[in-house]
């Protein structure tokens, strides 16, 4: 099946606390801001118009996770599948004024997606050094789903992402996009949600500059740094002041040779014989990482 998708879009979060969240990605993470209007601030890394959408809410939690496509032909042609793979359309207009064209769905797992025209881009207005860290771009999100199965069957058919790695049990999956980066997005078992963001950072010094942020904001990393097996990528994450897990991720491995590789399956499953499975370095994930949950808001009822 050819790619639809080329790369994650953007991330909206409803939150109580707009000020707080935006001190935090602005000073932890490194993000600007690129609009401010009543209800909204847009945050980007880089020179995109934006990455991470905050929308005020009385409840912290995830609105949409966005998919950038690679054309708008693209995102008529995700459109047209919404129905046959089982979702819901909730709109055929993007939910950002600044794409051509969107389509966002429900499934009924309780995920609410999005795929866009990409994101406009002024790629010599990249750099951005302020007082947080200097992420390149955010690079992919891990949701969690009650039927990780099941979604990655949607995800397939919808828009066109293909399986790079998974746990035999299904407990955890990996998608990739058209920019053939080993995952754009991971799903998980659990109930509906959003277990964590990713931004990717250029150099590993960045990694120590992200525990002493944490500190003086009087926070903690969660887990990390240390080396995923899946993807191969260097990772830190923190809890930001909605719940929300953020990744601080380098190094993602490409799938170059695409016609011809072939998803791992990871089949040790046992904790904690199976630590090097997952992560090279051997540090097992401390089960406030495994066990956290950030949730989805409902879907709008058609």
């Amino acid at each position: 099946m050819t790619y639809l998708v080329n790369s994650i879009g953007h991330v909206e979060i409803d939150v109580t606390d707009m000020d707080a969240v935006t001190r935090e990605a602005t000073g932890i993470l490194g993000l600007h801001v690129t609009r401010r209007d009543a209800g909204q601030i847009w945050l980007a890394s880089n020179g995109r118009t934006t990455e991470l959408v905050l929308r005020s809410a009385k409840a912290n939690a995830v609105r949409c996770v966005g998919f950038e496509a690679v054309s708008v032909q693209a995102v008529e042609e995700a459109a047209a599948r919404v129905p046959q793979a089982g979702c819901r359309v909730l709109s055929e207009k993007p939910s950002l004024d600044c794409c051509a064209a969107g389509v966002v769905f429900a499934t009924p797992q309780g995920h609410t997606f999005e795929v866009h025209a990409p994101i406009p881009d002024s790629i010599y207005d990249r750099r951005h050094f302020g007082a947080g860290l200097n992420p390149v771009r955010m690079d992919h999100v891990n949701i969690t789903s009650p039927e990780p199965a099941e979604t990655q069957r949607q995800v397939e058919q919808i828009m066109g992402l293909k399986l790079s790695e998974k746990l035999v049990d299904d407990g955890l999956i990996w998608m990739r996009g058209a920019n053939r980066q080993h995952h754009i997005m991971g799903i998980v078992r659990g109930q509906p949600g959003l277990h964590h963001y990713s931004f990717e950072l250029e150099n590993f010094g960045e990694y120590c500059r992200l525990g002493d942020l944490l500190d003086q904001y009087g926070k903690e990393l969660a887990w990390g740094p240390g080396r995923h097996r899946p993807g191969d990528n260097v990772y830190a994450y923190y809890v930001d002041a909605a719940g929300v897990m953020v990744e601080c991720s380098s190094g993602m491995a490409l799938i170059a040779d695409d016609d011809n590789y072939q998803p791992n399956i990871i089949t040790q499953l046992k904790r904690p014989e199976n630590v090097r499975a997952l992560n090279v370095w051997g540090t097992p994930a401390p089960q406030p990482w495994l066990a956290h949950h950030f949730p989805y808001a409902p879907a709008p009822q058609a």
